[in-house]
């Protein structure tokens, strides 16, 4: 799929209606007398919902559906409870819950069953809602007892949804469940239907323990196969719901699994031993997996023995995997290659199921990450031996089998090589040896292989490159989704290569390619690529080839911009060490170009898709390639303006050993403030980028340390060299580079750092070595090139907060009257939306509210008040639930005048990072005087005017 672009949002200038008119029209649908209409009504609310999800308008449209619900046949009931069941989520918000369920609960008294079962059906939907209604379980416990099946099968959902929320229910429903379970007259598909409800009695210990009871007598008491793997699969769902009993679950369905003949019984055992792997692996004890082994070892059927992989694969992941090699004390651990476990994974590697290679690989690829540091070169060359074979199968296969062990095997390799580096250089000479043999789609994932494992290592060097072109230039020759695919992905490893900027006759290559058989889409991914990797003499020329081919202005602008970024960088990759004066001219061609492209990225914003991120990075880089040229001119004002020849009694006669420099050192104090604003502007960008992926936001931390480590080197070097520590940039060379750009950006950040440990001990400031050296660092880092991250043009994922507001001004512009003597009760609602990948890089585990108010106009007398009275500021965090939030503020608005009253939104995700996301919503209050004061205040007034005008009465009389 392709990731969705900034710019191609749908619905772009759409009209459409408010809320309450969208109401209005489906509430039209719901009067009608046509039962078509007023199902094409009822249908339409989960959008409405989707669209406006607010309480009150979500309230207003629960009752009329309720009403529907009552009123209407079963038809329409059936849709109204497709409804309910659809906006789950939403319900809660529901304010009306008495009025809506009384509407709702009325049809359970139908004579018909039908309409019975579709009432319990919805009851069991609202269960979280409505957990303790005694209504409800009563009405439910009397449907278990009826003889229409259709209304026994509802009463049994509406069971289950009410023993998931209510500890009460279940308690008091677990024994009649019991008896009908147990019942002789209770038929067997009945039977069947009811067990799976015991997976719920996970409310306290002893209901768990009964429930566990039951299921072991119907395991041993019905040994037909349809009741053995419900009851086994119940049985595994309790134990992961009350978490206890987890291991003897384990070891019954282990002892299933090797001892009951049946295959059906074991693909279930199999089935629930994953699920057992994947949220409880560290209940797995050595024996557990060695009897998985012993077993794996044993059967016949490959079915079952994919079975067994798939569950040793998942655990081999996990910690199950240390506690296997571990030793107990005292006792003696075999070498990892002699192991069950590892027998088993080399059979598997080189098994004629592909499926159950491709979990071979994975569990020996993980042993060896995970494996004690003893006796591990044997196991590294049977797990890369294993790996070339099967990648050699699969690789000219290209059946979806083969691609997806493909795929497999080769994220396991790019994993082995992270943990061991030593073996990557044997492993990328195969990979690109097979890049000539495999099709189309085996050659996509191996470049795909081959960009990640040069992305964490350099391996691919400049004698690679050649082969890299032979076969690009071979590569595409059609206009398939395959071949166009196959042009970006080597096109990429052609750019992770080129360890410097692109040669002519690589270009060459690469544009003669795409002359002949690539389409527009394919064009900018490789120019997108191009412009991460720093190739952008490359993606300047394919941006400039793209701009006349699309159908809209704002893509228009949007590409032109691109193209003037990549100008406006290509300036800077020619630069020469030493050469500042050409440094100063290129920084100035850059400049140039960059603000053209900022006024097109400008263009090229919408309403929907305002590119926000976009504009502030690319302010940011002209902010801060203003400050480096402003930088360079202030070293070069030694030359030109140097320390008159009184500085030394200045210094002496002021105590200010900096005045000993003249000028420049004010100027640098100037530049060094200007660094640290814009180091502080980058992480305010680097906060607000809640959807960024990892490298984004890695290389935003870059660009805020090259803006530290130029302040750092200023005040080190000039301002004050005796108490600057270079302990704030000790850690850089202790973290692992993820990139290309990352690796050569720390290169240069320790370069500059040792040139300037070295110079401050050998000269005393300011001298030509010291801007020399200043000089040096700002084109050492302008040298690399910038690299524009996946943000910068794709949106992976997309989360948005809706904020309301209560109570709201009726108009925009409007205040909110409130007295001086009372306090005003601000609710904030919110609502978070997703994109259409909830969740990738961070999810949000609480919202931060912030109220503040500032007051505007004063009106009214003038008296003192204490200085807290005049604003408010309260902050709240609220844990979503259903992606809907809702708080209360009390603020005080004593003073008489106008408020504005700011509410802004950020969230904590699930690292406890908070991030500035927005909104911010603003609204007015006029404080009034209460009605009591402004009467006591006219009489005190009219106290005080009387004797005046007596006197001047008296004055006029003796006038």
């Amino acid at each position: 799929m392709r990731a969705r672009s900034f710019l191609s949002e749908a619905g772009y200038g759409e009209q459409e209606l408010d809320a309450n008119s969208a109401l209005m029209e489906l509430d039209k649908g719901l009067r009608s007398c046509k039962l078509g209409e007023q199902c094409e009504a009822v249908v339409l609310f989960p959008k409405l919902f989707q669209k406006y999800p607010f309480p009150i308008l979500i309230n207003s449209a629960f009752l009329k559906l309720a009403d529907i619900f009552r009123l209407g046949n079963n038809f329409l009931r059936l849709c109204v409870l497709k409804v309910t069941q659809q906006s789950e989520k939403h319900l809660e918000k529901i304010l009306n819950v008495d009025e809506f369920v009384k509407r709702v609960f009325s049809v359970i008294h139908s004579n018909d069953p039908v309409a019975r079962a579709i009432t319990l059906r919805m009851l069991g939907s609202l269960a979280s809602i409505i957990p303790e209604r005694k209504n409800a379980h009563h009405s439910i416990r009397q449907s278990l007892d009826s003889h229409d099946n259709v209304e026994v099968e509802a009463a049994i959902f509406a069971a289950a949804s009410f023993s998931s929320q209510s500890k009460d229910f279940a308690a008091g429903i677990c024994n009649k469940i019991s008896e009908m379970i147990q019942g002789l007259d209770t038929p067997v598909d009945l039977k069947l239907k009811l067990i799976p409800m015991l997976q719920y009695m996970h409310h306290d210990a002893a209901l768990a323990s009964s429930s566990r009871e039951l299921l072991q007598e119907l395991v041993s008491s019905y040994p037909s196969t349809p009741m053995v793997i419900v009851s086994l699969h119940t049985f595994t769902q309790l134990a992961i719901s009350s978490l206890i009993e987890i291991p003897k679950q384990i070891q019954l369905l282990l002892q299933y699994l090797k001892d009951d003949p049946r295959k059906a019984v074991k693909r279930l055992a199999l089935q629930d031993l994953k699920l057992l792997a994947k949220k409880a692996p560290h209940t797995w004890t050595k024996k557990n997996i060695q009897t998985m082994c012993e077993c794996a070892l044993s059967t016949p059927y490959d079915t079952l023995k994919l079975g067994m992989a798939s569950v040793l694969s998942t655990l081999s992941g996990t910690i199950a995997i240390k506690q296997y090699f571990s030793s107990a004390t005292g006792e003696s651990l075999p070498a990892p290659h002699l192991t069950d476990l590892v027998k088993l994974a080399q059979e598997c590697c080189y098994h004629s199921n592909l499926a159950v290679a491709a979990h071979g690989i994975t569990v020996l690829a993980n042993i060896a990450i995970s494996c004690p540091e003893k006796d591990f070169v044997q196991l590294e060359q049977d797990t890369v031996m294993g790996m070339e074979s099967l990648l050699l199968l699969c690789s000219q296969d290209s059946s979806t089998t083969a691609q997806a062990t493909l795929k497999t095997a080769l994220a396991s390799l790019v994993r082995m090589l992270k943990a061991r580096p030593h073996l990557s250089q044997t492993c990328v000479e195969f990979l690109l040896a097979q890049l000539r043999y495999a099709c189309d789609a085996g050659r996509i994932l191996i470049c795909h292989a081959l960009a990640a494992i040069a992305t964490q290592l350099p391996v691919l060097g400049e004698s690679m490159l050649g082969d890299l072109v032979e076969l690009y230039r071979s590569a595409g020759h059609t206009s398939s989704e395959k071949q166009q695919e196959l042009l970006v992905s080597m096109a990429t490893v052609v750019f992770v290569a080129s360890q410097s900027s692109l040669s002519t006759e690589v270009k060459g290559v690469i544009r003669q390619q795409l002359e002949v058989s690539a389409n527009g889409w394919t064009v900018y991914r490789i120019a997108r690529q191009a412009s991460r990797m720093g190739c952008h003499e490359l993606s300047s020329e394919l941006y400039q080839s793209l701009r006349t081919r699309v159908a809209s202005e704002h893509f228009y602008f949007w590409l032109n911009s691109l193209m003037e970024f990549s100008q406006a960088e290509r300036c800077l990759i020619g630069l020469e060490d030493g050469d500042y004066s050409g440094a100063m001219g290129a920084i100035t061609e850059a400049l140039k170009s960059y603000q053209k492209g900022f006024a097109s990225l400008t263009a090229a914003s919408t309403p929907l898709s305002p590119l926000a991120f976009q504009c502030e990075f690319i302010k940011l880089r002209i902010d801060t390639l203003q400050a480096l040229a402003q930088l360079i001119c202030t070293c070069n004002s030694l030359k030109t303006s140097p320390p008159p020849a009184i500085a030394t009694t200045i210094a002496l006669t002021s105590g200010n050993e900096l005045q000993r420099c003249g000028r420049i050192s004010l100027q640098m104090k100037l530049s060094m403030d200007e660094f640290r604003s814009l180091a502080g502007r980058y992480a305010d960008l680097y906060q607000s980028s809640f959807d960024a992926d990892s490298a984004t936001l890695r290389n935003i931390e870059l660009q805020q340390q090259s803006c530290l480590l130029i302040s750092y080197v200023i005040e080190a070097l000039i301002l004050d060299p005796h108490t600057a520590s270079f302990q704030d940039f000790g850690m850089l060379g202790s973290v692992q580079a993820e990139s290309k750009y990352e690796r050569r950006m720390m290169s240069v950040f320790n370069l500059v750092l040792e040139e300037v440990e070295s110079l401050s001990k050998k000269h005393p400031p300011v001298s030509y070595q010291h801007t020399g050296c200043l000089c040096d660092a700002v084109i050492a880092l302008l040298k690399v090139p910038l690299s524009f991250q996946r943000y910068f043009f794709q949106k992976l994922q997309s989360t948005s907060i809706k904020l309301a507001l209560s109570p709201s001004p009726r108009t925009p512009n409007e205040p909110i009257p409130v007295q001086n003597n009372q306090h005003l009760t601000l609710k904030v609602e919110g609502v978070i939306q997703h994109g259409s990948n909830p969740g990738l890089f961070r999810k949000i585990q609480s919202v931060c509210l912030n109220v503040s108010s500032i007051l505007q106009a004063k009106s009214g007398p003038e008296f003192k008040v204490p200085l807290d009275t005049k604003t408010n500021e309260i902050e709240q965090r609220v844990e979503p639930h259903n992606d809907y939030f809702s708080t209360q503020f009390l603020l005080n608005f004593s003073v008489l005048g106008s408020h504005s009253v700011t509410v802004e939104a950020s969230v904590v995700d699930d690292s406890g990072v908070e991030w500035k996301t927005g909104p911010k919503s603003v609204v007015t209050v006029k404080s009034l005087e209460d009605p009591y004061s402004q009467q006591l205040r006219h009489q005190l007034q009219q106290q005080q005017a009387g004797p005046q005008a007596a006197l001047r009465n008296i004055s006029n009389r003796f006038q």
